[in-house]
């Protein structure tokens, strides 16, 4: 029983990553859980670079330093019979930007509370909903697995309409993610993924009505379980699209990004796990070019 719920504390631990922008590198999303498992995940993220919330913002050689604690909640159910995680998550950040504003120096400092989300992610085929004892049998032989997922971001965050930077987005966001697991070796897992963000509209943004068109993500895990709960990944993922429009003036600032990075999640006293990654853009055409490293602490509830 110990050694499941550390199983358990691992999985759903993986699943928040802070995301900018719509870039996520999300580990072991599909991963299935007990059903009546509940997990708690407190996170940070420091995240340094030419880095924005809104790219939009006409700020030149932007160099930002920001710190993000996150709370999450997840609990695994059965829904029409197949595994199902649902996640909450509440963002807090904190930071400074420095840039060139009009070609003058500008700088803004940051506290607040950040977009709230919801996630649901259903495991369509390969992982029905299980017992303790059915989920031991399946991580002995694993089966192929298809999942989608839904993640909406609530504009509860900070926003101010006479500030370009901002730590809200002021505008609903969704992404539909489909994906895939696959065992490649007895200790290995190869996960594909494609994603769409779709967003609403920003009516107060400082300089007219602001819109923006999807981004398109595909993303590669490679992942090694290394013993019961202690696993590694390599992670990459590409993004494209996301073209905004300002006051009914569209800009150039399409995305065609790589991020690349590494995940690192190891158990501790029956209950508790700690995650640690770091991801860099390897190729970034326009959006944010930035390194970030995250650290989150999760517990089994029940």
């Amino acid at each position: 029983m110990d050694f499941l719920r550390l199983l358990m504390a691992c999985v759903i631990c993986s699943l928040w990553v802070a995301d900018i922008a719509a870039q996520e590198l999300t580990p072991r999303l599909f991963w299935p859980a007990p059903k009546g498992t509940s997990v708690l995940v407190a996170g940070y993220a420091y995240s340094t670079g030419d880095i924005l919330f809104d790219y939009s913002i006409p700020i030149e050689d932007a160099d930002s330093r920001i710190n993000t604690g996150i709370l999450a909640y997840a609990h695994t159910l059965g829904l029409w019979g197949r595994t199902t995680n649902f996640l909450v998550e509440l963002p807090y950040s904190e930071g400074t930007t420095k840039g060139l504003l009009l070609g003058e120096p500008a700088r803004r400092d940051f506290s607040d509370f950040g977009d709230a989300s919801v996630g649901l992610n259903v495991n369509l085929r390969g992982a029905p909903s299980m017992n303790r004892e059915e989920f031991i049998a399946f991580r002995t032989n694993p089966q192929p697995i298809i999942g989608v997922g839904l993640k909406i971001q609530i504009p509860t965050g900070q926003y101010d309409p006479n500030r370009l930077i901002n730590v809200g987005a002021n505008r609903w966001a969704a992404r539909l993610k489909l994906g895939t697991v696959m065992k490649l070796k007895q200790t290995w897992l190869l996960e594909l993924s494609a994603s769409t963000w779709v967003f609403g509209d920003d009516n107060d943004f400082i300089s007219g009505k602001k819109e923006q068109k999807p981004v398109f993500a595909a993303e590669t895990n490679i992942i090694k379980r290394i013993r019961p709960g202690l696993w590694a990944s390599l992670d990459i993922t590409y993004y494209t699209g996301g073209r905004q429009t300002i006051d009914g003036k569209p800009l150039r600032n399409e995305q065609s990004n790589v991020k690349i990075g590494g995940t690192l999640v190891v158990p501790f006293l029956r209950r508790h796990a700690i995650k640690i990654g770091y991801a860099d853009g390897i190729i970034t055409r326009y959006g944010n070019d930035f390194s970030q490293f995250i650290l989150s602490y999760s517990m089994v509830l029940n």
